[in-house]
C-alpha cells in the first residue's frame, strides 16, 4: 500500500515537473503599457504585432484571443491589424476602487496556436483629476459651547476624492470669519482633512449661529473643489466661573490656637447672577484626611476654622486644595491652593511708642528735618526681643536711629502739598524670633501750602474773533487760569497790562473781570479802521509774595458788509445824470463807457459785479459784469433813439449784498466829436489808455509808494499837532457832501481810489486835482476839463467829487 501511494507521488510530480516546463516554454516576458483613463472607445493602445514580433498575417489562422484577468473586457485586438483597442471607457476609480496603492493595473493574456504561445500583458490606467472632492453630508452641524475657550479644535467631516495622487484632496479653505480657522492636518495614510480652530471667544448673545463655507481643494490641474456648510451653533452656558481672589495661599497659624479659631475666610465671586452665582465651597480629592480632620471648611461661607489640635512638632505644613462651585445647570468650579504653615510660638508682641509727631508742617520744610521721636522695646529675650522698626519704601522719608531702641523720622526728599497733601505713615515692628511678631502705628502727616506755582493759563495764545459793530459791553471771551495752591495762594486776580495802540490804551478798549477773567469789549469796532489788537492779560494770585503770569490775547476783527459800493466812475454831482456823447457811426465793440465802484469792506464783501437795471435798447450795448465795461453790440441804424438811457448796478460779495447805481444818458451825434465840446487843448491819445489793466498795475505799484508817503506824513502830523486854521474857501467847482446814507455819493480816502478815479477821468480828457477842505473832511477831488487852467474854472463842465475823511 505505502509503494502505491510512493509511486503515485512520484508520477504527480514528474507531471508537474513537464507541465511547468512545457508553460515555462510558452511564456514570455511582461509586456508593459500606460494610458490614461476616460479614453474614447475605439482608442488604440499600441500594435501588439509590432511589439510582440508576430506576423499580422498569421493572427486568424493561430486563432489570437485577448482575456482580461478578473475585469471586464475594456480592451480588444484587431487581428487584421494587431492593434489593441478601447473597447469601453476605462474608468480608473471602477477598476481599482481602493487607494492603497497609487497604481492601477489592467492584466491580459494573449493566446496565440500553432505554436501555443502566452503574452502576458500590463496595462497601467493613470489617474485623470476627472473628480471633484466631496463631503459626505452637504452641511455639518456643530454645537460648540459659548464658554470654549480661545485655540480649541473641533474636528470637522474630511471630504473624499476617487483620484489618487496630487489628483486627490490637497488642502481645505474656510470662508472668512473673525471667530474660525481651520487647520489642515495630513493623516498616516495621507489624507487631508481639516480642524476647526476657535480663534476668538464665543458670545451666544451677540451671535447664536455662525455660518461658515468648508471648501475641499484637490491638487490637480485645473483644480477641482467641493464645498459644504459647517453651521455652528453656539450653545449659551453658565459661562463665568467662581473666581478666588488668589490662586495660592500661604498662610501661618500659631501652634496651640484654640479650635474654632478662623484661619482665613475664602471669598470665590462669581459674576453670573441668579443660582448660577450661589456657591459652595469643599476640599478636592487632593486633600489629606489628615488636614480635613484638622481644619473645618464652612461649605456656605468658605471660613477655614481649627477643627483639631496643632502641634508645631507633629505636623507643621497642611497643603489643601478648595473648590467653588456655583449651582448652575451646568455647574462650574474654581480652585484654590492653600498651605498653612505651623509657627513655633514667640507670645509677646514688640510695641512702638510715639514720643513726638510734628504735624501740620510746611510743604517747602527742609531736608534732614525731624518729623517724629518713635521708641520701639519687646518684652521677649534673645533674638524674639532684638526689634526692627521701618516704614513704607515709597514715601519721602527715612528713619534714622539716634540711640538703643530710639529711632528719628525725617525728610528724605522734598515735599509737594500739590502732589500730595498728606501722608499716612505706618511705623512697622518686627522682633527676630521665629516666626517674628510685629505692631504698627500709623500716623497721619499734613502738608501746609506754600505759594509756590505761578497761575496757568489752558493756553498759552488766545484768538477771538469779534465781528465788528459789536455791542460795547459784550462778552468776547472767558480767560481762565487755575492755580493748585490753596486759600489766598490760589485767588486769581486779572488785569489788561497796559499798551498804547495810536495814542489809546488797551484798557479803553477792552476790560475784563478781576475775579472770573470774563473779557469784554467797551466800544463798537469797525473793520475799515482796525481789524485786530494784541495785548497781554495776566493772571496774579494773593499770596506773599505773589506770583503771576500772562497770557497773549489776539483779537481779530471780523468784517461785515456795512459798506455799500462807491461808484467813482463816471463822476457826476451829488444826485445827477451822467451825459455822454458818442458818435453814431461808433464801431461794433467800442468802449462806450466805463463804471467803476469801489468797496471798503474785506476782500470777500467789496467783491463787486455790474449789471444793468434799465436800458433803452438791450440789443445796441452790452455790460462786462466783472470790469462794467459798456460797449457796442452793433453799429448805430437810423432807427435807433438819438437818446439811449442806461442804469448800471453795482453790488457787492455780502450777505445781504448792498449796491450803488449810476444812470448814463448817453447822446449820439453825426460827427466824431470831443465827449465835452469845452476842451480846447490837444486831448489825450485814446489809444494810450486803450489798455485800463496795464494802467491798473502801474497804479498798484504808484499806491504802496503814496501809501508809505502817507504814513509818513501822518506821523509828522502826530508830532507836530498843528492848532487847526480857517480853510481857504472851495473853488466853485468843487462840491462838499457829508457822508450819508446815499451809497452812489460816497468815496473813502484812500490813494488807491484816488488813482482809480484819475485814471478814469483823465481817459475823458480831463485834469484831475485835489483841493484843501474846510475842516472835516482831507481833501477834494475835482476833475476839470483839460482846456482850462487850475485857476480858471468858470464855465467848465466839470464834475467834483469830495473824498470823506474817515474820523475815529
Amino acid at each position: 500500500m505505502e509503494s502505491f501511494v510512493t509511486m503515485q507521488s512520484c508520477k504527480r510530480y514528474v507531471l508537474l515537473v513537464i507541465l511547468f516546463s512545457f508553460v515555462r516554454n510558452t511564456l514570455t516576458s511582461v509586456t508593459h503599457y500606460s494610458i490614461p483613463e476616460e479614453m474614447k472607445e475605439g482608442s488604440v493602445v499600441a500594435n501588439l504585432a509590432t511589439d510582440l514580433s508576430l506576423d499580422v498575417k498569421t493572427l486568424n489562422q493561430r486563432k489570437m484571443r485577448l482575456d482580461i484577468i478578473a475585469n471586464k473586457k475594456y480592451l480588444d485586438v484587431n487581428k487584421e491589424t494587431g492593434e489593441l483597442y478601447i473597447v469601453e471607457k476605462i474608468d480608473r476609480e471602477n477598476v481599482c476602487n481602493t487607494k492603497s496603492s497609487a497604481s492601477c493595473y489592467l492584466k491580459l493574456e494573449v493566446t496565440l496556436g500553432n505554436p501555443l504561445r502566452i503574452f502576458n500583458i500590463e496595462v497601467e490606467i493613470l489617474d485623470m483629476n476627472d473628480n471633484a472632492p466631496q463631503f459626505r453630508r452637504d452641511a455639518i452641524h456643530l454645537d460648540i459651547s459659548e464658554a470654549a475657550l480661545k485655540g480649541e479644535r473641533f474636528s470637522l467631516s474630511n471630504a473624499v476624492d476617487p483620484d489618487v495622487g496630487t489628483n486627490s484632496v490637497k488642502t481645505y479653505h474656510l470662508s472668512e470669519s473673525e471667530h474660525f480657522n481651520i487647520e489642515v492636518q495630513t493623516g498616516r495614510d495621507g489624507s487631508k482633512f481639516a480642524e476647526l480652530i476657535l480663534t476668538k471667544t464665543l458670545d451666544r448673545e451677540q451671535h447664536a449661529v455662525h455660518n461658515l463655507i468648508l471648501i475641499a481643494v484637490d491638487g490637480g490641474t485645473p483644480a477641482r473643489s467641493g464645498t459644504a456648510s459647517v453651521i455652528v451653533h453656539v450653545l449659551d452656558t453658565n459661562d463665568n466661573t467662581p473666581t478666588f481672589d488668589k490662586l495660592n495661599y500661604n498662610l501661618k497659624i500659631m501652634e496651640n490656637s484654640p479650635i474654632g479659631s478662623l484661619v482665613v475666610h475664602l471669598i470665590a465671586t462669581d459674576l453670573d447672577e441668579g443660582s448660577n452665582s450661589d456657591i459652595t465651597y469643599s476640599y478636592s480629592l487632593y486633600t489629606s484626611e489628615k488636614t480635613q480632620d484638622t481644619f473645618n471648611l464652612n461649605p456656605s461661607s468658605g471660613e477655614i476654622t481649627v477643627k483639631g489640635m496643632l502641634n508645631y512638632e507633629d505636623f507643621r505644613i497642611y497643603d489643601m486644595e478648595v473648590i467653588a462651585t456655583d449651582k448652575g445647570a451646568s455647574a462650574l468650579s474654581g480652585q484654590c491652593t492653600i498651605k498653612i504653615l505651623v509657627e513655633d510660638m514667640n507670645d509677646n508682641h514688640p510695641e512702638i511708642s510715639i514720643k513726638s509727631f510734628q504735624s501740620p508742617v510746611n510743604e517747602n520744610i527742609e531736608l534732614d528735618t525731624v518729623i517724629a521721636v518713635v521708641s520701639v522695646s519687646d518684652k521677649d529675650s534673645g533674638d524674639n526681643g532684638v526689634v526692627d522698626l521701618h516704614i513704607p519704601d515709597n514715601m519721602p522719608f527715612k528713619l534714622r536711629e539716634s540711640s538703643d531702641n530710639y529711632y528719628e523720622l525725617v525728610v528724605s526728599q522734598p515735599l509737594d502739598r500739590e502732589k500730595v497733601p498728606e501722608y499716612d505713615i505706618t511705623f512697622t515692628v518686627t522682633d527676630r524670633g521665629s516666626p517674628p511678631l510685629s505692631d504698627n502705628e500709623t500716623m497721619t502727616l499734613e502738608l501746609l501750602d506754600v505759594n509756590d506755582n505761578v497761575p496757568q493759563f489752558p493756553q498759552s495764545f488766545y484768538t477771538i474773533r469779534v465781528m465788528e459793530n459789536n455791542a460795547p459791553g459784550a462778552l468776547l471771551s472767558s480767560l481762565t487760569a487755575f492755580d493748585p495752591d490753596l486759600h489766598e495762594n490760589q485767588y486769581l486776580v486779572y488785569f489788561i497790562l497796559e499798551k498804547e495802540i495810536a495814542n489809546t490804551s488797551m484798557s479803553m478798549l477792552f476790560s475784563i473781570n478781576p475775579e472770573n477773567g470774563n473779557l469784554y469789549a467797551l466800544k463798537t469796532f469797525d473793520y475799515e479802521i482796525e481789524n485786530e489788537f494784541i495785548f497781554h492779560i495776566e493772571a496774579r494770585d494773593s499770596g506773599s509774595p505773589p506770583l503771576s503770569s500772562n497770557v497773549t490775547v489776539h483779537i481779530i476783527i471780523v468784517d461785515q458788509n456795512d459798506n455799500a459800493p462807491v461808484i467813482v466812475s463816471p463822476w457826476r454831482a451829488h444826485g445827477s445824470v451822467v451825459e455822454e456823447k458818442i458818435p453814431r457811426s461808433t464801431d461794433k465793440g467800442s468802449l462806450v463807457s466805463k463804471v467803476i465802484a469801489l468797496d471798503t469792506d474785506s476782500v470777500h464783501n467789496s467783491r463787486i459785479t455790474y449789471q444793468f437795471l434799465q436800458v433803452t435798447d438791450a440789443t445796441l450795448f452790452s455790460l462786462d459784469q466783472y470790469n462794467g465795461e459798456i460797449r457796442t453790440m452793433r453799429m448805430f441804424s437810423y432807427r435807433d433813439s438819438r437818446h439811449q438811457r442806461m442804469v448800471v448796478a453795482a453790488k457787492d460779495n455780502g450777505d445781504p449784498a448792498l449796491s450803488a447805481t449810476v444812470t448814463i444818458k448817453l447822446s449820439t451825434v453825426e460827427t466824431a466829436v470831443k465827449a465835452y465840446s469845452d476842451m480846447t487843448e490837444v486831448p489825450l491819445e485814446y489809444d494810450i489808455f486803450s489798455d485800463l489793466n496795464l494802467y491798473l498795475v502801474i497804479g498798484l505799484g504808484s499806491v504802496s509808494f503814496l501809501l508809505l508817503i502817507t504814513i509818513l506824513v501822518t506821523i509828522v502830523l502826530k508830532c507836530q499837532k498843528p492848532k487847526p486854521s480857517n480853510a481857504a474857501p472851495p473853488c466853485r467847482n468843487s462840491v462838499i457832501s457829508e457822508r450819508n446814507s446815499i451809497a452812489d455819493s460816497t468815496l473813502v480816502s484812500n490813494d488807491a481810489y484816488w488813482y482809480s478815479l484819475f485814471l478814469a477821468e483823465t481817459r475823458k480828457g480831463k485834469m484831475v486835482v485835489r483841493q484843501p477842505v474846510p475842516k472835516g473832511s482831507r481833501y477834494i477831488v475835482s476833475s476839470l476839463p483839460r482846456g482850462t487852467g487850475l485857476t480858471d474854472t468858470s464855465g467848465s463842465a466839470a464834475s467834483t467829487l469830495q473824498v470823506w475823511n474817515k474820523l475815529n
